[in-house]
């Protein structure tokens, strides 16, 4: 609650608050605020003192205000003077690269609300992540020798030698056909995503996603200068129909897909879907990157793209930050032979190598069996946690718009989760609302939760007061 002092005035107060919010991208590009009725009954101040606190916001340049609609936070290049190009009216249309900061949408990931579990966060509690072995691979691969060798020379190119064998091993488990060689290591995930990216692409190249999906993804994509093809992801995959037409009307490079447990459904593909995705993949000459990101909590021989395919056209990338280790940013891809040579160029033009301790100490992880031990742990804590989750949900009046599964719930409030996490902000509690799953954000009634920090009933107690009092 907002206290008048000596120092600041309500007024100033509450556009630092707002202003705060927006600078580390909690309020993000084009989100409304909360109307002054609404704005001066959550903070419990007069409809004038908000009135003064937006027209400070918008002195600042951080917000807009639009007839008859109210006030919305202003786009990064609207701040700068220049003005956002005009939406695609087509359905079937690409998607503009508008002026969206990625590395600013990816600050806001970071940022510490409170000390509360944070139901909107994206990865799992740093206590379920802790073990033992971790700190002694590192040791054991850390002898003064070794060291010294480590520190004196370059890397491999491609990667540490002997985990990109484990990790052959590793894949061969999903059915994934890669040799050591056609394996190459990066700086998490995301560089992987991003090799790929900047090898197979040229700005304004038109590129399919999955929508809801992931919005760093469609972030970097779009400070690329890609072109973003939005395809409705159902239950059992895409729409085949949209992707069809996509592929006649626009011709993609490229497919981006999670098909096992998608971040923020949980959804998982079907065979018949997949056999359908190769069949357009090879009917319209465009590759295919999967993103197994879950594949540590998922079902072994769940159906991916890369083991019906045998990485012809396809390309599978991996990470560990969501399993085991976030800050040592180790991740991955497999290729086919025919790219290998074209992306590890891409890969030594940004990092030349990557730092061969840690992906030593990971490949002694994996040798050993412990990552494996460790993916079953988690796994089953995950399975507890899910189920009082989905339990305390369904109590607060949430309904589940996809099956539970995986890390993340799907579900629909019924009231608009915009305004919602703006609410629970003030409570200490970041939420992922539906609106930052879109290519465009589209405001609804959807949120993403995470099960494993959904588990508090005090959360959920003052989740439904917030939302009973909208």
């Amino acid at each position: 609650m907002l206290m008048k002092t000596a120092s600041q005035s309500l007024t100033e107060q509450l556009a630092g608050r707002f202003a705060e919010r927006i600078r580390n991208r909690l309020l993000a590009p084009g989100a409304r605020l909360p109307s002054v009725r609404q704005c001066a009954d959550m903070q419990g101040v007069s409809p004038s003192t908000v009135v003064a606190a937006y027209d400070q916001l918008l002195a600042q340049g951080l917000v807009e205000a639009r007839r008859s609609r109210g006030f919305f936070v202003r786009e990064m290049a609207a701040r700068a003077g220049e003005a956002p190009p005009p939406l695609t009216p087509h359905p079937l249309g690409p998607r503009p690269s508008g002026p969206v900061n990625a590395s600013s949408l990816i600050r806001g990931m970071f940022h510490k609300v409170s000390d509360k579990p944070q139901p909107g966060m994206g990865v799992f509690p740093q206590d379920w992540l802790e073990s033992t072995f971790l700190p002694a691979a590192v040791r054991k691969v850390t002898s003064t020798r070794a060291l010294h060798e480590f520190s004196s020379q370059y890397g491999e190119p491609l990667g540490d030698g002997g985990l990109r064998r484990a990790l052959s091993n590793k894949l061969a488990g999903l059915d994934v056909p890669a040799s050591p060689d056609q394996i190459i290591t990066t700086v998490g995930a995301t560089q992987a995503l991003d090799i790929v990216s900047r090898t197979l692409l040229r700005p304004g190249d038109p590129v399919m996603v999955e929508e809801p999906g992931w919005a760093v993804e469609f972030a970097r994509l779009t400070s690329l200068g890609m072109r973003l093809l939005p395809v409705p992801r159902r239950a059992d995959g895409p729409d085949l129909e949209v992707m069809a037409r996509y592929c006649e009307l626009h011709k993609p490079k490229l497919y981006v897909s999670v098909s096992v447990l998608h971040n923020p459904t949980s959804h998982c593909l079907s065979p018949g879907s997949a056999h359908r995705i190769l069949q357009l993949a090879g009917r319209h000459d465009f590759h295919i990157v999967e993103d197994d990101t879950y594949s540590h909590i998922a079902a072994p021989h769940a159906t991916r793209l890369c083991t019906l395919d045998g990485l012809q056209r396809t390309i599978y990338v991996g990470g560990f930050a969501k399993i085991l280790a976030p800050n040592w940013r180790i991740g991955f891809l497999a290729a086919p032979p025919a790219l290998v040579e074209q992306l590890l160029d891409t890969k030594l033009l940004a990092t030349l190598t990557t730092p061969a301790l840690l992906e030593k100490a990971l490949a002694l992880c994996i040798e050993q069996g412990q990552l494996r031990r460790h993916s079953e742990r988690i796994r089953a804590r995950l399975d507890a946690a899910r189920s009082r989750s989905v339990k305390l949900a369904l109590q607060a009046g949430c309904r589940f718009v996809a099956e539970p599964a995986g890390l993340f719930g799907w579900v629909d409030t019924g009231v608009d989760t915009d305004a919602l996490a703006q609410r629970m902000l003030d409570e200490g509690y970041l939420l992922a609302p539906g609106a930052l799953f879109h290519a465009e954000r589209e405001p609804g009634t959807l949120m993403r939760i995470n099960f494993a920090t959904t588990q508090d009933a005090a959360f959920w107690k003052k989740y439904a007061e917030v939302v009973r009092r909208m």
